[in-house]
């Protein structure tokens, strides 16, 4: 299962920034995931929970944002979602020239986290 790879890579990524921005814990992360990733959301989000924990990251919630799949056609301009398996022929001419724009996305977009950053002690007179 490469999603527990995905979710270790992740972890990795966000509890390294984390820590030296001196956050004691992460709420949470978004991703977003392409629809041609080859990445089944529920099996991502119970590895992402399983490597979490005994990091700064341990308890935080997973937000995956799917990103649907398009492709455009170089000939003729038309935009079509290719689906799954992708169709990247042209609907509309045929055409074989085409670009896939979106639906390959594996990337973390955002991470709420809570910081530690020292609060000046408050002086009290007596």
């Amino acid at each position: 299962m490469h999603e527990m790879s995905i979710a270790l890579a992740v972890v990795d990524q966000v509890d390294g920034a984390a820590r030296p921005a001196g956050a004691t814990a992460v709420r949470s992360v978004r991703l977003q995931v392409g629809e041609l990733a080859g990445v089944v959301p529920d099996a991502l989000t119970f590895s992402f929970q399983l490597a979490c924990a005994g990091t700064a990251l341990e308890g935080a919630d997973l937000d995956i944002e799917p990103v649907p799949a398009r492709a455009r056609c170089g000939a003729c301009a038309r935009i079509w979602p290719p689906g799954m398996p992708p169709r990247l022929t042209c609907p509309g001419c045929d055409g074989t020239d085409t670009e896939l724009l979106s639906g390959r996305e594996l990337q973390i977009v955002r991470v709420c986290w809570h910081d530690t950053a020292p609060h000046p002690p408050i002086s009290q007179e007596r």
